[in-house]
């Protein structure tokens, strides 16, 4: 049975056009993968099938049908009145969405948001729906379920969250599932296990998915046909074999090519001889944390240490929880740690200051890129503005506003961007370039060391690739040092000389990259190497 029909959808907002005449549909039990980079119309496409985009000046035109069960009416949901729409969403079709962080209200606990539409589509009393949530919650893998149905979303971590999410869109039994980049912002083991949850259920339910992703390798975990979109056009629609066997454009070609992938001996050359610049000793941070239970303390890191050498990557991987971004918010004096060392070399080796305790003029010498941003840079000021406000602080690159700028389009080119975009805010930027200008600000003050905390894990995966190239070229030119912090083994790979594994705030394993991705010792680090997904698609039953 097909579940949704869609034909010649066409969307523009105002005069502009952004999808152009899209067909495509999806049957009941399977799933069908949207692919393509941002902008190219995937969100945009399955919100106008679904009635759900309300953007200002928006026209919707073409076709798209629901049909929930082989008895029932189909609906068509374009043009719909608002309480047919109300009646299917949640009801018929079920949304997980990127971010479950904005998604979920703080203000309510899970059991509320679950039963919401238990309550509403299938009139369920609040006790019933309540115990319907307990299930529910037990059904997606939550730990203690009877207890967690009563916690708020700030109790969850993230994967959790996303759970609850999968949770809520599946309350009703949907005949439609719609997965807008669920995994996006997980760790690679909990999006593996995101991705299982999501399989298993559908093949419980018979439910219908559209999974939208930005990188094919997710997709070639999930889907049984594949759509990929760019700029709102469908450059390429076959069976999920098909496009993995053999794809006819150049830009799935791209796609393709660009995906993390763990390859045996890739990696920089080893780097043995380097001198140490940063040594870690004994790191230890604690938080204090108000609970229902009370005031208890989070061993964010436990002693831990470690050595980056000079003009090599060191990177810190692990997931949510680690206690990465922590080490990198200590070492740039974010926060301050209970015990531990951390020296800096100066440029003979010698000299080494306590980089945990610095003052300003010699926390110029580490630099930091954030993962968002979108989040990291002011909207409100230029990226002339963004750029050289490191220079006015330190009072670096000249005495004069004119000497600044000369500054700041150096930086610019060396990013490999137009001087021109001095003067653009960041709404007119992307995620690639907007990251560029961050990594410009970070090279302002011609740092030593730079901490790369997830700097391209909200980029789609060409522009990710770019980025990757970009830091590489950098780091032979300007000799720079990085300490690079994802969960993504498949990127640690392509940029680092050396591992530290990081598990609950402890080293679990350190070594080599070279060594660690042959040889890993650790169960949990053949977990992370196992969490990749692989070169080929997934063979589903």
């Amino acid at each position: 049975m097909t579940v949704l029909q869609v034909r010649e959808l066409r969307v523009a907002i105002g005069e502009t056009p952004i999808v152009h005449g899209l067909d495509f549909a999806v049957d009941r039990g399977q799933t069908l993968g949207i692919v393509g980079e941002s902008g190219s119309g995937k969100s945009l496409t399955v919100l106008a099938a679904t009635g759900l985009i309300d953007a200002p000046g928006r026209r919707v035109a073409g076709s798209s049908v629901l049909r929930t069960t082989p008895d029932a009416a189909p609906v068509e949901l374009v043009g719909a009145s608002d309480r047919t729409l109300r009646s299917v969403h949640g009801d018929g079709i079920g949304f997980v969405f990127q971010d479950p962080s904005t998604s979920l209200n703080p203000y309510l606990t899970i059991g509320r948001q679950i039963a919401e539409s238990l309550e509403t589509h299938r009139g369920l009393s609040r006790r019933a729906a309540h115990t319907r949530a307990t299930a529910l919650l037990e059904a997606v893998g939550i730990p203690d379920p009877a207890t967690r149905v009563d916690a708020y979303p700030h109790q969850f971590s993230g994967g959790q969250r996303q759970r609850v999410m999968i949770a809520i869109a599946l309350a009703c039994d949907p005949a439609l599932l719609v997965a807008d980049e669920p995994t996006t912002a997980l760790d690679v083991t909990t999006q593996a296990q995101i991705i299982d949850l999501v399989q298993q259920l559908q093949h419980d339910r018979g439910t219908a998915v559209v999974w939208i992703s930005h990188d094919l390798g997710v997709i070639g975990q999930v889907a049984d046909d594949v759509l990929v979109l760019r700029h709102g056009e469908a450059v390429e629609q076959r069976s999920l074999a098909d496009v993995y066997a053999d794809p006819q454009h150049a830009y799935t070609k791209e796609l393709l090519a660009a995906r993390p992938r763990v390859v045996a001996g890739a990696g920089p050359a080893p780097e043995p001889t380097a001198a140490p610049l940063l040594e870690v000793t004994g790191l230890d941070v604690r938080f204090a944390v108000q609970t229902p239970a009370g005031r208890r303390t989070v061993h964010a890191v436990d002693d831990v240490s470690f050595t980056v050498r000079r003009g090599t990557t060191l990177a810190l991987v692990g997931e949510s929880g680690s206690g990465k971004s922590t080490i990198a918010n200590a070492l740039t004096g974010l926060v301050a740690p209970h015990a531990g060392t951390a020296t800096l070399a100066d440029a003979e080796g010698a000299g080494v200051r306590d980089a945990l305790r610095a003052k300003r003029r010699d926390r110029r010498r580490i630099a930091m890129v954030f993962q968002d941003p979108f989040a990291s840079i002011d909207p409100r000021r230029t990226v002339a503005d963004a750029i050289a406000e490191p220079l006015r602080v330190h009072r670096l690159g000249g005495s004069t506003a004119a000497s600044r700028a000369a500054r700041v389009r150096e930086l610019l080119e060396l990013v490999d961007l137009d001087p021109a975009f001095a003067e653009r805010y960041p709404h007119e930027l992307s995620g690639g370039q907007r990251q560029r200008v961050s990594i410009a600000r970070a090279l302002a003050l011609e740092p030593e060391l730079v901490i790369l905390d997830e700097a391209t894990a909200s980029l789609d995966v060409s522009v990710q690739a770019r980025v990757l190239a970009l830091l590489r070229r950098l780091q032979v030119e300007q000799g720079l040092t990085y300490l690079f912090i994802a969960h993504d083994l498949a990127i640690v790979q392509q940029m680092s000389h050396d591992v530290v594994v990081l598990r609950g705030g402890k080293v679990v394993e350190a070594a080599p990259a070279a060594e660690l991705f042959a040889h890993p010792r650790e169960e949990y680090t053949r977990a992370l190497l196992a969490a990749v997904p692989p070169d080929g698609p997934r063979v589903r039953a």
